[in-house]
């Protein structure tokens, strides 16, 4: 499959992304004394905004809760006793390279080990990508261990981000799951929607639908935390999967200073169904080390969804959840 001019289009748009602070804050015209813990901690987990992500901050605020979760702050470099480099337990499960097999019947497969844009709460910033397989050959091991397990039933695909591989390559993938008969779903997790709406073009989203066809339904969970994101060309990338038919779900990362008001929640879940997306997770912070500002304590959580539900239908107040390490399935925080 050649490259469409669509597939240009957004790769030309990753390469243009922001990767130095020193761009960041000039083109935000926000203090500059923000740049010296910004060069700092970019040494350990580098930046990345893409423009269209940019564009949707407030000029001079560096209160923006967009821009609060991409720039680097010196409080990433503490160490804070209860957070670990890996707080989900990932690689307790990595039974196989390229599978984190942890939930009966579903199998989540690391694709890529890039993502568009750097969020400073990633759950994975300690990850070691560079042990995934690459090659097609080094993927083999992996539709072996598919085909050879009944029980699983979805596949994930996940990362860093799915969306980040071509469109050949993510063809290649998909068409090899759809191959594999006990698979009746498949999920994609991205965060590209939001912060690289042109990812989302025509070709895209007509490969999905083929896939459905198959018998394989291809599921879109994208990730969203404040209601500015989904603003301008996101709002229009989200809009087109909706209307291609593809079941579209939300998770959202519970933030201190970014979401955790009920307004900003309430205005979220009400831009995200007004769209057609169900949200579906509102995540206690996983405890990775160099996030722990980000934190916000699970009362004042439990707190937010009481009053969430007193103000939205039921289908679009988000369940609240903590993952731990080792435990079956995600954790309720409020019943």
């Amino acid at each position: 499959m050649p490259s469409s001019l669509e597939e240009i289009t957004w790769q030309k748009s990753l390469s243009q992304a922001i990767r130095d602070p020193r761009e960041l804050i000039s083109r935000l015209g926000i203090p500059e004394k923000l740049l010296e813990p910004a060069l700092n901690t970019v040494q350990s987990f580098p930046l990345m905004v893409p423009l269209s992500f940019l564009n949707r901050m407030e000029r001079g605020n560096p209160e923006d809760p967009l821009l609060k979760q991409v720039l680097p702050i010196a409080r990433e470099n503490e160490t804070v006793q209860g957070f670990s480099t890996d707080a989900v337990g990932d690689l307790n499960v990595r039974q196989t390279p390229g599978i984190l097999h942890k939930y009966h019947g579903r199998a989540l497969l690391m694709v890529s080990g890039a993502c568009a844009i750097h969020c400073r709460y990633c759950f994975r910033r300690h990850y070691p990508y560079g042990d995934e397989p690459r090659t097609l050959a080094e993927w083999e091991p992996v539709w072996k261990a598919l085909h050879a397990d009944p029980s699983i039933q979805e596949v994930i695909l996940s990362g860093g981000d799915p969306l980040l591989l071509t469109d050949l390559r993510l063809q290649e993938l998909c068409q090899r799951i759809t191959e594999i008969p006990h698979v009746k779903r498949l999920r994609i997790h991205s965060r590209l929607p939001v912060v690289l709406p042109d990812r989302i073009h025509a070709g895209l989203l007509e490969m999905f639908q083929r896939l459905s066809e198959t018998g394989t339904v291809v599921w879109m969970v994208i990730h969203a935390n404040h209601p500015n994101e989904i603003a301008g060309d996101a709002e229009i990338a989200i809009r087109k999967m909706i209307q291609a038919g593809i079941p579209t779900l939300n998770q959202s990362v519970l933030l201190k200073g970014i979401n955790d008001s009920a307004d900003t929640l309430v205005r979220l879940s009400e831009k995200l169904v007004d769209l057609g997306v169900m949200p579906y997770y509102l995540h206690q912070l996983d405890r990775v080390t160099g996030v722990a500002h980000f934190e916000v304590p699970e009362e004042q959580g439990r707190e937010l969804i009481r009053e969430l539900r007193t103000r939205l239908p039921g289908y679009a107040v988000p369940q609240y959840v903590r993952e731990i390490a080792g435990e079956p399935c995600k954790i309720p925080l409020l019943g």
